[in-house]
């Protein structure tokens, strides 16, 4: 099964998705990768649909990625004497570390990691910026701020602090707890919410041990300054639109994401741009025209997957919601300025030989109008270099390892196959004009150029490239 598109697409499965018919359709109209919040749900309940998912896998015969989403730390106020208070901007209100069932002077808000890192002149922005404060003192257990936007603070609403660098750990005891059942199951990403800094990916990557590919949620400020030695440190990227884009200005988020997205390609790994992309489909069949110019957008911008949450997750159209982006994504491959558009951010090439091969082979596959590029791949890294060229024709990536072959179903343009490892040169061109015909990318007397690292099944090694004849 062949999609017929270059960027792939990523659907949270949800009480409106969770059941092996709906998935199966969800996969038929053109998921490549299924995501399982673990804010939400039991493990129980994600178990049922990892288990889904992969007997689905069996059933259509192709790769299905599974990426596991972490809660992260939420930082909320707590409980107020009367459920709620309203606070009118210039006035001037307290929180306290200790207390429960505060008012306007005595606002619980118990973690003690804001009360070491906040000072004077910080922001606090609480329910998605809805109210903001700006801090004005603060004591070991206290912090005084002045409300520079009103409105209502409720019990339990969680709070952004968007210059303040906090001294607390991505993964909680329960993340934890949701990480080891996760790899236990055999998810193939695993995506890490409130990163800070790169010490944040190390941590994870320590308990992960390469059982799954690490992706990095980009949705604090702090992220963004210390953003290349993130993304070298992860394996893929999430630009998590929606908590960015409260905490830095809106108009700022085209930009950032823009940004993410060429960095993400310079460093040759995978980049999801996430967040009510199809919003208004969660309770109509159809989007708006500036939701399709959303997702377009990053089509354009390169990006390797676009994402879909409560569309998928609990709308009523999960379905025609992965039928329209899938539509999108061809839309805008297929029109005249996407190629010049692509071509035009593509970003500096690394000077080291296997980039130049991966380059040579985009540049000579579509030179000599060759009907695939064929990616001898053991870690996805070959096919990768390739995918970051972002070539005009399809990439038939074949890997020895399933895990790879699940995880680039995140991979732009991948479209990968398992077998077993080449032994030599002329076992290599045989496996890669098979495939090529059964996978229905060419036909006999048609051309395939063809990326190998040699010694074969060495992983990182791109060194050899060669134009083969499909053989009548």
């Amino acid at each position: 099964m062949r999609r017929h598109r270059r960027a792939k697409i990523v659907a949270t499965v949800g009480p409106a998705s969770n059941s092996p018919e709906m998935l199966k359709a969800l996969f038929l109209a053109g998921v490549d990768t299924f995501r399982l919040n673990f804010s939400h749900g039991t493990q129980a309940d994600h178990a049922k649909v990892h288990a889904a998912i992969r007997a689905l896998e069996k059933d259509v015969q192709r790769p299905i990625g599974i990426l596991m989403d972490l809660q992260g730390p939420k930082i909320r106020v707590g409980t107020l004497r009367d459920k709620k208070i309203q606070v009118e901007s210039g006035e001037t209100i307290r929180f306290v570390l200790n207390g429960t069932e505060g008012d306007k002077t005595s606002i619980p808000l118990p973690h003690p990691e804001i009360f070491a890192a906040v000072a004077p002149g910080h922001d606090l922005l609480i329910d998605d910026g809805r109210v903001r404060v700006r801090v004005t003192g603060l004591g070991d257990d206290w912090i005084e701020a002045k409300v520079i936007v009103s409105g209502t603070i409720s019990n339990h609403k969680g709070i952004n602090l968007p210059g303040t660098i906090l001294e607390l750990s991505p993964l909680t005891p329960k993340d934890r707890s949701d990480l080891a059942f996760g790899l236990e199951l055999g998810v193939d990403w695993v995506a890490l919410s409130f990163v800070q800094k790169p010490s944040d990916v190390l941590e994870a990557r320590g308990l992960i041990n390469g059982r799954a590919g690490i992706m990095s949620k980009i949705e604090k400020p702090a992220a963004l300054d210390r953003i290349d030695d993130i993304i070298q440190l992860s394996d893929a990227i999430m630009v998590a639109r929606g908590d960015l884009g409260v905490e830095i200005p809106n108009e700022d988020v085209p930009g950032k994401q823009k940004e993410l997205v060429r960095a993400c390609r310079l460093a040759v790994k995978p980049v999801i741009v996430a967040t009510q992309m199809l919003d208004s489909m969660v309770a109509t069949p159809t989007p708006t025209r500036a939701e399709v110019s959303d997702v377009a957008t990053a089509i354009y911008d390169g990006a390797d997957a676009v994402m879909l949450s409560a569309e998928s997750a609990s709308g009523q159209y999960p379905r025609e919601a992965v039928a329209m982006m899938d539509s999108i994504i061809k839309a805008t491959e297929g029109h005249k300025m996407y190629r010049s558009i692509v071509e035009a951010t593509q970003p500096g090439e690394e000077q080291t030989p296997p980039h130049a091969v991966a380059t040579a082979a985009a540049d000579l596959a579509s030179a000599i109008h060759a009907k695939a590029i064929v990616a001898y791949t053991s870690s996805g890294t070959s096919a990768s270099r390739v995918a970051r060229k972002r070539p005009s024709l399809p990439i038939l990536a074949i890997t020895p390892n399933e895990d790879t072959s699940r995880r680039m179903c995140l991979l732009w343009g991948a479209h990968s196959v398992l077998s077993q490892d080449v032994q030599s040169y002329e076992e290599m061109v045989e496996r890669a004009t098979f495939f090529a015909v059964q996978e229905e990318f060419a036909q006999a007397g048609d051309l395939l150029v063809v990326v190998a690292g040699i010694p074969f099944a060495q992983a990182g090694t791109t060194n050899n490239l060669r134009v083969v004849t499909v053989p009548r």
